[in-house]
């Protein structure tokens, strides 16, 4: 009898923990909905290991359309379409995967705001399950322009380096707003690994990978719902 009632009150705690947990999340998403988050646990370890923090956070208006065009060619061709998660791709680096040595990954820009701002880099399936659920809530409750707005504030962009206006700064000296294509290519060419693939030094995946950007930029910028988030 002891062992049922202490079962018991364990499973009552449990559900208290993961109710008021599910609750404080959607509060804080909604918070993120219209105000960008004071700091994210990615921002704070950079601060911590001493990569210091350069940051600015900007309005969607004010960042210019090249910056939002690359992103979209070189991390996620298919935002404006799908629900926050690319099943075609994911089946695609599941194959890949299991064949070759190198990882390839499949995550959607709605997902690696999920990851930027709610979570932490890495962690395994735990995270991965937090993950989906942030994904989700945020396909819900935020519009597609806000999910873009956030990413490229929050994306890390090199050492220390996080969002698009202090890239467009550190890199180029000049605001987001006024990136030509091609450095706009370069920074988004930077996102895998912006602590390996650098501009100054411009290391050799990014001088691979950003005229290949230049391209699918030139080849969406024509379809009618990319045109719709780049206003």
């Amino acid at each position: 009898m002891r062992k049922r009632g202490l079962f018991r009150r364990l499973g009552r705690t449990l559900l208290k923990i993961i109710l008021y947990g599910f609750l404080l999340s959607v509060l804080y998403i909604l918070f993120c909905k219209w105000i960008n988050p004071p700091i994210t646990i990615t921002q704070l370890n950079s601060l911590i290991t001493g990569h210091g923090l350069r940051r600015d956070y900007i309005d969607y208006t004010n960042m210019g359309s090249n910056i939002k065009l690359a992103v979209m060619a070189g991390e996620d061709q298919l935002f404006p379409d799908h629900n926050g998660f690319d099943f075609k791709s994911i089946q695609k680096a599941l194959k890949h995967n299991r064949k070759s040595k190198s990882l390839r990954g499949a995550s959607t820009i709605s997902q690696q705001v999920a990851k930027n701002v709610f979570l932490w880099q890495h962690g395994g399936y735990f995270r991965k399950g937090l993950e989906v659920y942030f994904t989700f809530m945020i396909e819900q409750l935020w519009s597609k322009k806000r999910i873009l707005e956030m990413y490229l504030n929050v994306a890390q962009t090199g050492p220390g380096i996080y969002g698009v206006q202090a890239a467009a700064k550190y890199y180029f000296k000049e605001d987001c707003n006024d990136l030509s294509p091609k450095e706009a290519a370069m920074i988004a060419s930077c996102l895998p690994n912006p602590v390996l693939f650098t501009i100054h030094p411009m290391s050799r995946r990014v001088a691979y990978r950003y005229p290949w950007i230049l391209r699918q930029m030139k080849n969406l910028q024509a379809d009618a719902d990319i045109q719709a988030l780049l206003k």
